[in-house]
């Protein structure tokens, strides 16, 4: 039975680079898909990893029906088994209906992939439709950090170099420090904060014998 399988996780845990080898395993065994993406950092209709990995794809616009496409691609190429499609946080959730189809009427496996929330920590409508349809949801197992060093949960928006929490929901930028519109990647309680860099911990003072500021004290409560 086909699947529509959706990989999840923050940003830069390896979502991408999972898309391309899946693709390469599947093209290199003689099989056949269809990519798609949306939006990739590195332009259009390409999908491409932070690695330097890159394949051609099918960019999906406003009004795509994913279904009729993957009709007229099985009409020409019966062959296709399988379909890809990177950054589906982006699709309208009619688009990630129509891959739900794709599945059910035409029998054709569904790799999604995407991050869940966006930079205010709200459900991208697309997410949101692929936890909803999903046979299966796979938490992406490459575990990125929050510059504290714990485990990143949420992604951050930055423009020129601070944080917001207001804005467009789709905005492209990259993950580059000296971004105009940058991302990154925090723990919950660093998000909360809106702390999206480290602010250095001043070193402690050296510590004299015995307990540091005892004596001082001590003079000073003689007097």
């Amino acid at each position: 039975m086909a699947e529509l399988i959706f990989f999840s996780g923050t940003m830069d845990c390896g979502k991408s680079t999972l898309a391309l080898q899946m693709g390469h395993n599947r093209s290199a065994r003689g099989r056949r898909g269809l990519v798609f993406t949306r939006d990739d950092r590195a332009g259009r209709s390409v999908l491409s990893s932070r690695l330097g990995l890159s394949t051609a794809a099918v960019e999906v616009t406003e009004g795509c029906d994913l279904y009729a496409y993957t009709e007229r691609a099985l009409a020409a190429d019966p062959e296709i088994d399988y379909v890809i499609c990177d950054e589906a946080q982006f699709l309208a959730p009619a688009q990630v209906e129509q891959l739900a189809s794709v599945v059910d009427e035409l029998r054709v496996d569904v790799f999604a992939f995407g991050i869940t929330t966006d930079f205010r920590t709200r459900l991208f409508p697309g997410s949101r439709r692929l936890i909803e349809l999903a046979d299966e949801i796979r938490v992406m197992q490459v575990e990125t950090l929050c510059w504290c060093g714990a485990r990143a949960t949420h992604n951050a928006r930055t423009v020129g170099g601070e944080m917001v929490v207001e804005g467009e929901q789709v905005v492209v930028g990259d993950v580059a420090p000296d971004a105009q519109v940058g991302y990154t990647v925090l723990c919950r309680r660093h998000h909360r904060a809106r702390q999206a860099y480290g602010v250095p911990t001043p070193a402690p003072a050296p510590a004299a014998a015995g307990v540091p500021g005892h004596t001082e004290v001590a003079a000073d409560l003689s007097r």
